[in-house]
């Protein structure tokens, strides 16, 4: 076989693999909107096959000797063992399922996965452009059926619960907290769009960024915005290094920020925010902090031996996606599998159950992601985490866009429990996955014409 044919079958499998790859993520970005169709619930379970099997392959199927690219996979790869070896003593110690262990440790580490496929990958411009474009088709899609449902539910009445933005959800249809999933995913391509998409006229990627963010507004997912505050402010301290970059984000986050405060008090449909005005419901004793640090006040309780404060109470025991919610929804087909409850997470339910603030928005939900991988893994498996979060942060997110979605992350897993939803999560390592291999083509690029122009001066 030549070197040419070769080089085609190395091109062929990974155009296969990055089919893979889309195919894999759209296993966990569709599903909501299929199974409210009428479609059996476990298709919702099928991206843990497809995620860790595309990243198996990738990885396999890689040839990279970029000494950086490997290093930061094999930190990752030592990063998830670690993470599962304090996951698997967690659950030991607490007689945790094996179910447990299992769908509580893909539901955290997928995003990590799909990513490490991402990178192992050496795109060509035509494989990336491919799943480029099939993920602005997806999100698409999603802004369409936003406006649609908020169309016939809102304005028609065409739903059991009509007149509830909560059911604003877009393909995220029929899920706990699909509403600010969906404003999250929306909002953030958005942004997305309106800064890569350079052949696009600009009144189209003005046009979609402001669908977005309306889209948000409608779906009363507030909190969204709230999100990229903190994350913007975080990428803000970064950038205190440069005097004239840090005083572009200050002035342009004042100007945003009196904008925003200016259409609270004088625009109906930002009005759902003064819910959060109420000064008296903070401090020390006020509602919403005692709601919001419910958790862990109650988890610490349950603690029988000193190894629960480094180890905590075992997978899907306490507020994590799987203990606060997954085992009841999924009881059916998780029970017969032998999964375990503790009642730690029912202690939490109850402290919502008994709060006036308690359905009144997810800001002040104490079942949040970090409460949840804290309660359920203690502080080894709080810094494991955290370690894999850094190193993602460090090596993977090359731009600024790249670094303000990451820390989007950082700040949802403060309010409620998206850090485990595998839609939002994965749609996001997949934006930072293709901006990275996006810089790698350029940089390849880059130096064919330094080899061209060198070689044709000879």
């Amino acid at each position: 076989m030549s070197i040419n044919q070769i080089a085609n079958v190395s091109r062929r499998n990974y155009y296969k693999t990055s089919t893979l790859i889309l195919v894999a993520f759209a296993t966990a970005f569709l599903p909501r909107i299929i199974t409210s169709l009428g479609i059996p619930k476990p298709l919702n379970f099928l991206h843990f096959i497809t995620i860790p099997f595309a990243c198996i392959l990738a990885i396999s199927q890689s040839r990279s000797k970029d000494p950086k690219q490997i290093n930061i996979s094999w930190l990752i790869i030592a990063g998830l063992l670690i993470y599962l070896t304090v996951m698997t003593a967690s659950a030991l110690i607490n007689q945790a399922a094996v179910i447990n262990l299992v769908i509580d440790y893909l539901l955290k580490v997928e995003p990590f996965l799909l990513l490490l496929a991402i990178i192992s990958v050496p795109l060509s411009t035509q494989s990336y452009e491919f799943i480029r474009k099939w993920l602005i088709r997806f999100c698409f899609s999603h802004i369409f059926l936003v406006y649609g449902q908020y169309f016939l539910f809102m304005v028609l009445g065409r739903h059991p619960k009509a007149g509830n933005p909560d059911y604003v959800q877009g393909i995220f249809y029929e899920s706990g907290s699909g509403h600010v999933v969906g404003a999250s995913v929306g909002l953030t391509f958005g942004l997305y769009y309106f800064l890569s998409a350079k052949a696009a006229p600009t009144w189209l990627r003005i046009s979609v960024l402001f669908a977005t963010f309306w889209g948000m507004l409608l779906a009363d997912a507030k909190q969204v915005l709230f999100t990229f505050l903190i994350a913007g402010v975080i990428l803000f301290i970064t950038k205190t290094k440069d005097i004239i970059e840090a005083l572009k984000y200050l002035i342009s986050g004042l100007i945003l920020g009196a904008a925003f405060m200016w259409c609270v008090q004088n625009v109906p449909a930002f009005g759902a925010f003064n819910t959060w005005m109420r000064p008296e419901i903070y401090g020390p004793d006020g509602e919403a902090t005692l709601l919001k640090t419910a958790s862990l006040r109650i988890i610490p309780t349950f603690y029988e031996s000193p190894l629960n404060m480094f180890l905590g109470l075992g997978p899907g025991h306490t507020v994590g996606r799987l203990g606060g919610w997954m085992l009841r929804e999924y009881e059916d087909l998780l029970a017969p599998l032998g999964s375990s409850v503790h009642p730690a997470s029912g202690a939490v339910w109850n402290a919502v159950g008994e709060s006036w603030l308690g359905d009144q928005s997810s800001m002040f939900s104490p079942l949040f992601g970090w409460a949840g991988i804290w309660g359920d893994t203690g502080l080894f498996g709080l810094g494991s985490y955290l370690f894999l979060f850094v190193l993602v942060l460090c090596y993977l997110c090359k731009d600024d866009f790249s670094k303000l979605c990451w820390l989007t992350v950082v700040a949802h897993g403060l309010i409620f429990s998206q850090m485990e939803e595998p839609g939002f999560m994965l749609f996001i390592v997949m934006i930072i996955g293709l901006q990275w291999q996006q810089k790698r083509i350029r940089e390849l690029q880059l130096k064919q014409l330094q080899y061209s122009t060198y070689s044709q001066s000879y």
